[in-house]
C-alpha cells in the first residue's frame, strides 16, 4: 500500500467533519483507504480535489466530555467527542482505547446509518496491517468519535438466541411496511412490525471466536448475493447491509475474544435492520453481471468514483478472499450500474 499517499490523504481530511449538508457522512477517509489499498493511489488527490469541496469544517468542541453515557449520540457534541478520542490515542495504546470503547459503543452500532463503525473498521485495518503514525491514529479518532456523536441502538437488539444460520435468518427479516424518510425514521418505526423482534435475534449465536468469525464471513458473504437480488430497492443504503458487518469482521483481530459473540450480535442487528428498512419485499432476478477478476472489479469502481461503488467493491473483494465464490463480485458491478 501506498501509506504516504493515504497519510496526505488523511491529513486534508482531517481538516474537515464527520458529516456535511446535515447529517450526509463523510465517506473520504474510508473510500481513500479502499483506493490506496487496492493500488489506485494516483486517483486519490484527485478525487479529494472534488470532495473536499462538499464537506464542512471540522465542528468545534463546547465542553469536555465528562458524562460519557450523558454525551453519547449527542451530534451537537461531536466536536467534543473528536477532542476527547484525539486526547485518548495521545496517551493510551489505540487498542486499549479500542477495547475499552469498542463495548461502549457497539450497542449503537446504528450510528451514522452504520457509517460510525464503517469508518472504524477501516482504521483498525490500517493500524493492524501497515503500522502506526499521528495520522492513522488521528483518523481512528476521529471515527470512534463520530460514532459516540451519532450512536443509535438498532429497536429490539440484543444477545443471540435464534437457532437460524445466516441465510435462514435473513430470509427472515420482515420488511418495512412504510419505507419512507430517512434511516432515522424508519428504524423508529421497526419496533412495530411483525416478526421483527425475532428477526432482530434470530441469528444462531456463535459457540466460540472461530465460529463468530465464520458467521460474520457468511453474513457478509450472503448480504453480497442478496445485493444482486435487492440492490435495486435501495442501490445506495443496502451497500450498508455489506459494509457494515464487513467492518466488524476487519476489527475482530484487534478485539479481546470475548467481545467476539456480542459483535456478531451487533453486526446481525444492523445489516437485518438496513434489510428490512430499504430492501424490496420482493427478490427482483438477478441481473447480467460478468463479474471479472478481482483487480478488474476494484478498477471499475475506482474509475466510478462514487465512495459507496469503492467501498463495496472493497468489501466483496474481501469475502471472495475469504470463499472463493466468484458471484459475490458481480455486486460491485450491480452496484456500479444502479448508483
Amino acid at each position: 500500500m501506498s501509506d504516504g499517499i493515504l497519510d496526505e490523504a488523511y491529513g486534508r481530511l482531517h481538516r474537515t467533519g464527520p458529516e456535511f449538508e446535515g447529517w450526509l457522512s463523510n465517506h473520504g477517509p474510508m473510500a481513500v483507504e479502499a483506493l490506496v489499498r487496492h493500488g489506485h493511489g494516483t486517483r486519490v488527490h484527485r478525487w479529494l480535489d472534488d470532495y473536499l469541496r462538499r464537506l464542512d469544517d471540522l465542528p468545534r468542541g463546547l465542553a469536555p466530555i465528562d458524562d460519557w453515557r450523558a454525551a453519547l449520540g449527542d451530534p451537537k457534541r461531536a466536536g467534543d467527542w473528536l477532542t476527547h478520542f484525539d486526547h485518548e490515542l495521545r496517551e493510551h495504546p489505540w487498542q486499549d482505547v479500542l477495547g475499552t470503547w469498542w463495548p461502549r459503543l457497539l450497542p449503537g452500532i446504528a450510528a451514522g446509518a452504520t457509517h460510525g463503525v464503517i469508518r472504524v473498521g477501516h482504521a483498525v485495518r490500517v493500524l493492524r496491517t501497515d503500522g502506526v503514525n499521528t495520522a492513522r491514529l488521528a483518523e481512528l479518532g476521529q471515527a470512534l468519535g463520530y460514532w459516540a456523536a451519532r450512536w443509535q441502538p438498532v429497536p429490539g437488539a440484543g444477545p443471540l438466541t435464534g437457532h437460524s444460520d445466516v441465510a435462514t435468518a435473513l430470509a427472515g427479516v420482515p420488511r418495512l411496511p412504510d419505507q419512507t424518510g430517512g434511516i432515522r425514521d424508519r428504524l423508529g418505526r421497526l419496533a412495530g412490525v411483525p416478526d421483527w423482534a425475532g428477526a432482530a435475534v434470530a441469528l444462531r449465536p456463535p459457540a466460540g471466536p472461530a465460529e463468530a468469525e465464520r458467521t460474520l464471513t457468511d453474513l457478509v458473504h450472503r448480504t453480497g448475493l442478496d445485493y444482486l437480488r435487492f440492490g435495486h430497492g435501495n442501490p445506495v443504503m443496502l451497500v450498508h447491509a455489506v459494509t457494515a458487518p464487513t467492518a466488524v469482521l476487519r476489527t475482530l483481530p484487534a478485539l479481546d475474544p470475548a467481545l467476539w459473540a456480542p459483535s456478531v450480535a451487533a453486526a446481525w442487528s444492523a445489516t437485518a435492520a438496513v434489510t428490512s428498512v430499504y430492501a424490496p419485499p420482493v427478490a427482483a432476478a438477478p441481473p447480467a453481471v460478468t463479474p471479472g477478476d478481482p483487480g478488474e472489479v476494484f478498477a471499475r469502481a475506482a474509475r466510478h468514483g462514487d465512495a459507496h461503488v469503492v467501498k463495496l467493491a472493497d468489501a466483496v473483494l474481501d469475502v471472495h478472499a475469504a470463499t472463493g465464490d466468484g458471484r459475490v463480485l458481480a455486486a460491485a458491478g450491480y452496484a456500479g450500474q444502479l448508483i
